[in-house]
């Protein structure tokens, strides 16, 4: 056998055993990438601290790139030999290395839109949030909708804002103003009057009209209540593309390479709004060669048959940018708005043991469905409930339509009965969370569920990790910022602002595993480790350079800012 036949034979069988489903190499790119024959590196980054991600490696200290992709990790000599005419070499100064970190679960476009209206995130005065809405007025014409979000009425002491707080400001303007966790919003008596809602109005399936001891509605709604609210304006296609823009661009700048776009569907609203996203914007963006950052969508539960189609048709990645994840369901609501599902009332509210947000029998057969068609499911779960109801309905899923690697996701996993880590574990269920969450809760879930309950099950990274679950990590943003590095700094000190002693100091995690949770674990909670989630050999050159000199100073402090960030090797940030 001559020489070209070896080499044929040995491209073809590493063709075969080599999975790459965010781009379709041809073989000229192939042989160029994995010839014998001394291949070519475009970059070769040098003088680095580099965090793999992968066990089997964990550091080193440079790095070759070509076409993209990773060709070599190890020590500069090693790596050095890649060099050849035109490569470019990149010294970090011995500046830490890690991975593009993936967030595990945002809304996209919701964050990109919330950039632009009356941001009230952190704000902690009520005079603060009147005022903001005030100097919003005073830039509107007379009918204009005042739109904004963000709000924690946890921040100014506990007290849920009301219509009559704004009132008197805005008699001309109808407002509507989301909570952090999106699961409540306040309108005023101008807005409540567009929608028609009155006191003979009665809560929707799945939602709650908040009122007055009198049963005036007060202006506040929770879930799908929040749809009773019209006339809002349309969020146009210039919106939306201007959004997932501004959006782009924060994720860069906080080392973010891919994202787990859950989509601006909630209870109540349209399963459309992802899909015309999904057309609008990504697919536009894609075509022009305008997408910034990765991302992997999943769809509205109700719609699985159309994401089935799509997907046997396409596939899962329609380019090395856009990835169809799979379908996305709600169980139950949200601590702050007290619509989590609980085995226990709310401390402070004893008849209230929180809400289902969608028919348990409809959401079995659409997950029997979806999950029979092949596609992941993710299904959002806060209390402690609510997520062994879905646990129990996963096991029933998987246990009819037979065994394989599905990787079934539950969003959030905030609350945990005793036990319910080791059954995570146990059946092989995503725990999908995210850290800085817990940086607001702390100051509120022992007021909402009693110190007792909310110090034994809130946010137990350790005890999942111990039980052998996979954990990827998150912001949720809008809820939170999106900021791997502030939710690292969560996950492994739980220390919440003007806290000595951190909040369940047992829940603790190491920097490695919370580095995994936005890394290597994060991609393979969406299928994507192939491709993502470490710096190893014939993955994407997603990386990130960190301020921090050596690993010692990052891990003691858990804090560090993003220096650079690279998409396939090119510089997208700064």
């Amino acid at each position: 056998m001559n020489f070209l036949s070896i080499l044929s034979a040995s491209v073809a069988v590493v063709l075969a055993s080599f999975s790459l489903p965010f781009i379709n190499l041809d073989i000229n790119d192939f042989l160029n990438w994995w010839s014998p024959l001394s291949p070519v590196a475009d970059l070769i980054v040098t003088n680095g601290v580099i965090y793999t991600s992968n066990d089997s490696f964990p550091f080193a200290d440079s790095m070759a790139v070509a076409n993209g992709r990773i060709l070599r990790v190890g020590n500069y000599s090693y790596v050095q030999e890649l060099a050849g005419y035109g490569t470019q070499e990149l010294d970090v100064g011995g500046k830490v290395v890690v991975p593009g970190f993936i967030d595990s679960h945002v809304h996209m476009l919701n964050g990109g839109l919330q950039m632009a209206q009356v941001e009230l995130r952190g704000v902690n005065k009520k005079d603060d949030f009147i005022r903001m809405i005030k100097d919003a007025v005073k830039d509107k014409n007379q009918g204009s909708w005042i739109l904004g979000g963000g709000w924690n009425n946890d921040l100014w002491g506990g007290d849920l804002p009301v219509a009559s707080w704004i009132d008197d400001i805005t008699p001309n303007n109808p407002v509507w103003l989301s909570r952090m966790d999106g699961h409540m919003g306040l309108a005023n008596s101008v807005a409540l009057k567009l929608a028609g809602i009155t006191n003979l109005t009665e809560d929707p399936s799945g939602g709650a009209i908040m009122r007055t001891p009198s049963g005036e509605p007060n202006g506040l709604l929770v879930e799908s209540a929040m749809t009773l609210v019209s006339k809002i304006p349309e969020v146009t296609l210039d919106d939306r593309r201007d959004a997932l823009l501004r959006a782009s661009n924060l994720a860069l700048a906080r080392g973010v390479t891919t994202v787990v776009d859950l989509g601006r569907y909630v209870p109540g609203s349209s399963a459309e709004l992802s899909w015309e996203d999904f057309s609008d914007v990504y697919q536009w963006a894609n075509s022009l060669s305008e997408m910034k950052v990765r991302v992997c969508l999943f769809f509205p539960m109700e719609t699985w048959s159309r994401l089935a189609d799509l997907t046997k048709k396409m596939g899962h990645a329609l380019s090395e940018w856009i990835y169809l994840g799979g379908v996305k369901a709600f169980a139950d609501g949200s601590l702050g708005s007290n619509s989590a599902l609980f085995y226990e009332p709310y401390f402070d509210e004893p008849d209230n043991y929180g809400l289902k947000v969608i028919d348990p029998e409809a959401l079995l057969n659409m997950t029997l469905q979806a999950d029979s068609s092949g596609l992941q499911v993710a299904i959002h779960a806060i209390g402690d409930r609510a997520n062994d109801w879905i646990l129990d309905l996963y096991d029933l899923v998987a246990s009819t339509n037979g065994m394989r690697d599905r990787r079934f996701r539950i969003e959030h996993a905030q609350h945990l009965a005793s036990g319910t880590p080791v059954q995570f574990g146990k059946q092989g269920v995503v725990a999908s969370m995210q850290p800085d969450q817990l940086l607001d809760d702390a100051n509120t879930a022992g007021k909402k569920l009693g110190h007792d309950r909310a110090e034994k099950g809130s946010y137990l990274f350790k005890s999942l990790l111990n039980s052998n679950t996979l954990v990827a990590f998150g912001s949720d943003w809008p809820v939170v910022d999106i900021n791997p590095l502030s939710g690292i700094k969560t996950a492994t000190k739980r220390t919440p602002l003007n806290w000595k002693n951190a909040w369940i100091p047992s829940e603790c995690i190491s920097l490695d595993d919370a580095m995994k949770g936005y890394t290597i674990s994060a991609a393979r909670a969406s299928f994507l480790d192939d491709d993502l989630g470490s710096l190893s050999p014939g993955k994407l050159a997603d990386f990130v350079i960190l301020s921090a000199e050596s690993w010692e100073e990052f891990a003691e402090e858990a804090s560090a800012s993003v220096e650079a960030t690279y998409i396939s090797g090119k510089q997208a940030y700064p």
